[in-house]
């Protein structure tokens, strides 16, 4: 197994910054260090977890298009709505399973494809210390008669053609702007790079509560928007303190639903792919009485496609306000026109 490596970073910024930087879409997807050798094909993960067996279908492009090389970039599924592509996140995270007939069935039914923004290597030539606009010049030497699935990303170093990525991109399923410094070499594990995401607010209902992992305090809250009379589940809220986790079980107690015998409703939740066979993830229910306003960045079919961020309670709110009429809806836009 070839070893990979890590992965250059980027830190949240709120604004677009400006100066020598090139500026690229943020493809959201699940980011994907690749190794082409004469041995065969490795993908490895941000996290050095192996997703090689995964992709199938991208293995054999890289084989079969690439000469040996190292490469930074993203794995992303589309699909077609109304006429126009999109990238679709429900898509990509079910290509995660164990069985190996259901990656294989997959693989031609939600096929993956791979938007490189960086390369380490060619051939014995190690590229990692050049700046990034001669990596980017190597890149496109290296891509320039490449078909699809394999695909380089757009880049510009107009900061207003940038702002406009950030708000059409996002109606094809991008999720922001990653901003590079040109003259940097390749940094593994450092926040060199700048990242501007959409920052949103909602309103959302208490709906229920997950325990944390390690068997004490709330690890997450779960929120709901009103669709008519029924409120749909639309996401969690994590990333607390221990000392918060263990104040929300207290604080929440007055809300959960009981059965006859005075026991915490719970619903049962189908276990996750990415889930511990032991791990706890039932939801215990609240009744639908508290509004807190969470911060979010994008909506995917009906919910959060991230995890939002608590914000603060809304006392002020009726539950049966937050419905889904709130919502910013961003302006459809084709992936084709992003993959140019």
């Amino acid at each position: 197994m070839v070893a990979l490596p890590a992965p250059m970073l980027a830190k949240a910024v709120d604004t677009l910054p400006e100066g020598d930087l090139l500026y690229e879409p943020k493809w959201d997807g699940f980011r994907g260090l690749v190794a082409v050798t004469a041995d065969g094909v490795e993908i490895g993960s941000r996290g050095d977890k192996p997703l090689t067996r995964y992709f199938p279908e991208l293995v054999d492009a890289f084989g079969r298009l690439l000469p040996p090389c190292v490469l930074d970039g993203e794995i992303v599924v589309t699909i077609e709505i109304e006429g126009r592509r999109r990238l679709h996140w429900d898509s990509l995270t079910q290509r995660i399973h164990p069985a190996a007939s259901r990656v294989e069935k997959l693989s031609q039914e939600t096929p993956a494809s791979f938007v490189a923004f960086d390369v380490l290597s060619i051939g014995d030539r190690d590229l990692a210390g050049l700046p990034l606009s001669e990596r980017r010049a190597e890149l496109e030497k290296l891509f320039a008669d490449v078909p699809a699935p394999l695909h380089v990303t757009r880049t510009t170093r107009d900061p207003e053609l940038a702002r406009r990525w950030l708000d059409e991109f996002e109606g094809a399923g991008l999720d922001g702007v990653v901003a590079k410094p040109l003259g940097d070499p390749y940094l593994p594990n450092k926040r060199a790079m700048f990242k501007i995401k959409h920052k949103r607010t909602a309103d959302v209902v208490l709906m229920g509560y997950r325990m944390h992992k390690s068997g004490e305090g709330v690890g997450s809250l779960i929120v709901g928007l009103y669709h008519g009379d029924d409120l749909w589940p639309v996401g969690g809220i994590s990333a607390f303190s221990n000392a918060r986790r263990l104040e929300l079980i207290d604080e929440l107690a007055p809300l959960v639903v009981r059965d006859a015998d005075g026991d915490p409703v719970k619903q049962e939740k189908d276990r996750s792919r990415f889930a511990s066979a032991n791990k706890d993830t039932s939801v215990v229910q609240l009744r639908p009485e508290r509004v807190i306003e969470v911060r979010y960045d994008q909506m995917e079919a009906g919910r959060f496609r991230h995890t939002v961020q608590f914000d603060r309670w809304r006392p002020d709110r009726e539950p049966e306000s937050c419905t889904y009429d709130q919502l910013e809806v961003p302006t459809v836009y084709d992936l084709d026109d992003v993959l140019q």
